[in-house]
C-alpha cells in the first residue's frame, strides 16, 4: 500500500463488502479510487477481497479493508460520521438523493444555524455521513 501523505485518515472495514461500497461512493459522490489491493493466497484475508483501497475525496483520503469472513466484522455506528462539505446546492442534493436511496435519513436535509442544508444519512453498508452545503 502506497500511504497517503496525510497526518489522519478514517479507515473503513467491511465484511466484503468495501469494493462494491468504493463503487457506490465513486458513483454517489464523484470521488475517485486511487487503488485497490486485494488478499493473495497465504495472506491472512478472504482471496481477491480488499486488503486495503484509498479512495480520495477531493484531496482527503479514505481508506478501506474487507474483514476475513474468518472473524466478526464490528457493525459501523452513527456515533462516528464523515462530514462531506458540497460547493453548491444541486452537488448537495444529487449526493443525498444517491446515499439516501438505500439508507436511512436521520436528520435533514435542513438549515442548522449558518449551514444553508445539512442531512445526516446512515447508507446502506451502515456508515453514516453528514452531508453540508454552507
Amino acid at each position: 500500500m502506497n500511504i497517503p501523505n496525510q497526518k489522519l485518515m478514517p479507515f473503513l472495514t467491511f465484511p466484503g463488502k468495501a469494493e462494491e461500497a468504493m463503487v457506490y461512493y465513486k458513483e454517489v459522490f464523484g470521488a475517485r479510487i486511487e487503488s485497490i489491493t486485494r488478499f493473495e493466497a497465504g495472506q491472512p484475508g478472504d482471496i481477491g477481497k480488499v486488503l486495503n483501497g484509498i479512495m480520495d475525496f477531493d484531496g482527503m483520503k479514505l481508506l478501506f479493508m474487507d474483514m476475513s469472513t474468518a472473524y466478526p466484522t464490528p457493525a459501523f455506528s452513527w456515533a462516528t460520521s464523515l462530514f462531506l462539505t458540497f460547493p453548491d446546492e444541486p452537488a448537495f442534493d444529487a449526493a443525498f438523493a444517491g446515499i439516501s436511496s438505500e439508507g436511512a435519513v436521520m436528520m435533514g436535509p435542513e438549515p442548522v444555524n449558518e449551514i444553508r442544508k445539512c442531512a445526516w444519512v446512515t447508507d446502506q453498508f451502515g456508515v453514516t455521513w453528514q452531508l453540508v452545503w454552507a
